[in-house]
């Protein structure tokens, strides 16, 4: 089967010349050939061989496709697996598969051309936790049946709080017990389990069960429910817990570290008995969830796959209680100037559980020993307060106490400073009184002494003090004219009279432009100024001019107040609507009760968008009925058009404000649904949020895509729906998933699962036994009717067909064809005519379009009377 074409050389070849020889194939069997070529070149002998070979393909497939760890979270998981030709010519495959998990497998035939590769593609659903191994079967053409295994592990997505120091899982946090406004902070770590990446967001818990919010569990069970009745209900917890960070995103298998504070406040109830607590206990929970569409949140959706994990927080809240013997009104006795008064007080701590930090203020003319200091729990101490006065009257002093703890900064929660978180008042009363002392006035021997009188004549003897500053006694020379000087008797101008001992204070004159004369002759006096220290005339001038320039800034700010002022008084009574008449002038006001106001109903306060405020679940509940008892709008714009939509559907929200957004049910199951037919399921969205947000849909399956509309812009608290369209033409088992994105940004997935079925009729009963009705004559025809049921969503066409032999049937059946509605039924008659020789059996068919077979044996029962 090999030919060899060749002319031999009959001389010599030269050198740098060739020889051209063909070598042709032509295989005459399914077979490889195996020959030699053998040449002589002068005395060597080369062999050449040569093969035949068939053209074949060369298929391979891996073995394994490893989805390794993924989260149960409804997403679909697309891996590929390759098929290669490494032959000569095309190559056919087929996939099949008849495992328990459900895998979406495209293609599961074709054919492979030669020296390329096919990727197959295998989808996997990831809403049941498991472990996955299940089997392909790959047929290969030249190579048999092969075997693929599908391997991986859904696990679900675990969220735990862990202690700090233990490192292990936490249930319960006691913050034990603390004075009403002060703070302790606890850590914990967050902990995501998982092989996926996780948004959190906190949640307070304000009206779980078990939860108790300032109830005094150590009273009966009696006094707990009175106390209960009694309580305010809106108090707002989040002011009780501090969480720092209140949201996030933890990594795989990441902590985070978070700081839980604890700051109690007393709650005031409506009615306070003698015998009220004053011991207030907390039990709250703090949940935290996974970010995400909440379903939950109307009664007809489904369950979202979020995970969550709750922590329990315990804490008692405590007032201070000090007391005071003999009393907080501490009355000293009568004193002179001078002296000094103690009394001893005795302070105690009346609290069982916690020791009190006090602080003294300091207060005018009363001393507290010590100033400061810390009581234990049911302790006292010895407090001496002496009144010291200094000045002579009748005090009555607020001495107050600072109680410090510990307190919080909102913006830095990790650092705990001392502050004065509540103040104890006492009441000190003293009075102070002056000696009298007999003042001796001696005549003066000649000597005048440092102080002494305008004459110097009398001394007085007694306790007198220098003082620091010279006498300087002044008055207006016009008003008096004793020993005035003659030629100063009828001086007019406006200067101040100097006593003569004030020389000291007259080398410093208290402003420079005042004239000062004796008391006597109205001389003018002398006096000095220090140029190293006094102002120039340039200096004093510019100082008046910086003076004037602040009163005229002052002064052009009222005048400008005042213009505006003017200008908004005349168009508020300049307009069409005023005809000068004077507001209410002669008119009586009319008698206005509180019955004649309607009463307005409390709108519920809206979520402050505060990073540190944390969500609470009744706060929650609030702004959910307020959305979805708004109404319900089936058609928005599906474009931001106004300038505010467009600026809130191009924000980045947070994840508490996605926390917000309800989108559901996150699994939209349609259950048994016929092919060929149109089923619609609501996706419900809920915006609780203040702001626009923008909802695209994409969808790419080609069984979804009859629903509209796409896109659509969500005013504030507002909720709508989408309807999803399902069509199939495909029996089987259908698990797909669609993306939608909010503001162009932030994406989430629903689930879709549908079982599509073939169109079916049932019929009522499969044997029909038709007898004469009593009374009748004989030869009366036989009659029976039989329902045929329709159960699936689809409209289905019938057709009833005779199944006879070789005889004629004497039954019939009316209608012969016609129409099902879904979920409906309809009545057939069978009628049997009997005659000579008639058979009392027959049997139709009931033949489905597009749709099942059912047969109906039908009998006569014929009693014959002797």
């Amino acid at each position: 089967q090999f030919k060899l074409m060749v002319e031999n050389p009959g001389k010599p070849i030269a050198s740098g010349l060739q020889l051209k020889a063909v070598v042709e194939y032509t295989p005459e069997c399914t077979e490889d050939l195996q020959d030699k070529l053998t040449l002589l070149v002068d005395e060597d002998v080369v062999h050449i061989p040569l093969l035949g070979l068939i053209p074949y393909c060369d298929l391979e497939v891996e073995s394994e496709i490893n989805f390794g760890e993924m989260i149960a979270n409804n997403k679909l998981i697309t891996k590929e697996i390759n098929i290669a030709n490494h032959g000569t010519t095309s190559g056919v495959f087929r996939i099949s598969y008849d495992g328990i998990v459900l895998l979406n497998i495209k293609p599961t035939r074709g054919v492979v051309k030669p020296k390329s590769v096919k990727k197959i593609e295998v989808v996997i659903c990831t809403d049941v936790p498991g472990v996955i191994k299940e089997m392909l079967k790959v047929e290969l053409e030249s190579r048999g049946c092969t075997e693929v295994w599908i391997k991986g592990v859904v696990v679900e997505q675990v969220l735990k709080v862990l202690g700090v120091s233990c490192g292990k899982v936490l249930k319960c946090i006691n913050f034990g017990p603390l004075y009403f406004g002060t703070s302790k902070t606890e850590k914990i770590l967050l902990y995501n389990e998982s092989p996926e990446y996780m948004d959190w967001v906190a949640v307070l818990e304000d009206n779980a069960v078990g939860g108790e919010m300032g109830t005094d569990l150590r009273e009966s069970t009696d006094a707990v429910l009175h106390d209960l009745s009694l309580k305010n209900k809106d108090v707002d917890v989040s002011t009780l817990i501090l969480c720092v960070p209140n949201q996030g995103t933890l990594l795989p298998y990441g902590k985070s570290l978070i700081t839980l504070c604890f700051s109690p406040e007393k709650f005031e109830r409506d009615f306070e008995g003698k015998h009220a607590s004053v011991i207030q206990d907390y039990v709250l929970f703090v949940r935290f969830e996974t970010v995400g569409m909440r379903g939950d949140c109307l009664q007809n959706l489904s369950g979202s796959h979020s995970c969550h994990v709750d922590l329990a927080l315990m804490g008692s809240g405590f007032p201070v209680i000090l007391t005071f013997k003999p009393g907080t009104v501490i009355n000293f006795k009568d004193c002179y100037l001078g002296e000094q008064l103690q009394i001893a007080c005795t302070m105690k701590n009346e609290s069982e559980f916690l020791p009190v930090m006090f602080s003294f203020r300091k207060t005018a003319h009363f001393n507290v020993s010590p100033e400061r200091g810390k009581l234990k729990k049911n302790s006292e101490k010895e407090l001496m307060i002496s009144f010291s006065p200094h000045q002579i009257g009748t005090f009555e002093m607020k001495q107050i106490i600072d109680i410090i703890g510990t307190g919080v900064d909102k913006n830095n929660v990790d650092v705990l400073k001392p502050k004065s978180f509540h103040q104890i008042y006492l009441t000190l009363l003293g009075v102070c009184k002056s000696k009298r002392t007999s003042i001796v006035f001696t005549i003066n021997p000649g000597l005048t002494p440092l102080i002494s009188n305008a004459t110097g004549q009398f001394v007085v003897r007694g306790p007198g003090r220098l003082c620091d500053t010279a006498p300087m006694a002044i008055l207006k020379s016009t008003q008096t004219h004793i020993h005035t000087h003659q030629k100063n008797r009828n001086c007019k101008d406006d200067a101040v009279i100097a006593f003569p001992n004030d020389r000291a204070a007259s080398l410093r004159p208290s402003e420079w432009n005042k004239k000062y004369r004796t008391i006597f002759t109205k001389t003018e006096r002398y006096y000095y100024v220090d140029p190293e220290f006094a102002y120039t005339d340039s200096e004093r001038l510019l100082k008046e001019e910086n003076k004037k320039h602040y009163l005229d800034f002052i002064s052009n700010i009222r005048r400008r107040r005042l213009e505006k002022e003017a200008a908004r008084q005349f168009y508020v009574y300049n307009n069409p609507a005023s005809i000068g008449i004077k507001p209410a002038e002669g008119l009586k006001s009319p008698n206005i009760s509180v019955t004649h106001f309607p009463k307005e109903k409390p709108q519920p306060k809206m979520l402050p968008l505060d990073d540190n405020c944390m969500l609470t679940s009744r706060k929650l509940e609030t702004i959910v009925s307020k959305s979805t008892n708004k109404g319900l709008w089936s058609w928005l714009s599906p474009m931001p058009s106004s300038t505010q939509e467009k600026e809130d559907c191009s924000l980045t929200l947070t994840h508490k404000q996605l926390h917000q957004i309800f989108i559901g049910p996150s699994t939209i199951d349609f259950g048994e649904v016929c092919v060929y037919s149109t089923t619609t399921k609501e996706l419900h969205i809920i915006n609780n949020l203040s702001l626009h947000i923008w909802i695209q849909i994409e969808i790419e399956v080609e069984e979804l895509q009859a629903t509209s509309p796409l896109t659509q812009v969500v005013p504030p608290l507002t909720k709508t729906h989408i309807p999803v369209v399902f069509e199939t033409t495909t029996v089987g088992m259908f698990k797909t998933s669609f993306n939608y994105k909010i503001n162009h940004q932030h994406i989430g997935h629903v689930l879709v699962v549908a079982h599509a079925m073939p169109v079916e009729l049932q019929l009522s009963t499969r044997e029909l036994i038709l007898s004469p009705v009593p009374g009748c004559l004989a030869g009366t025809e036989f009659r029976r009717t039989v329902s045929i049921c329709n159960p699936r969503n689809h409209p289905a066409g019938f057709t009833w067909r005779p199944v006879t032999g070789d005889r004629k049937s004497a039954f019939t059946i009316k209608p012969t064809r016609g129409f099902v509605e879904a979920y409906s039924d309809v009545e057939c008659e069978v009628v049997w005519h009997p005659g000579f020789n008639t058979p009392e059996t027959g049997q139709f068919t009931l033949c489905v379009c597009k749709g099942n077979s059912i047969n109906l044996k039908c009998f006569a029962k014929v009693t014959i009377h002797a």
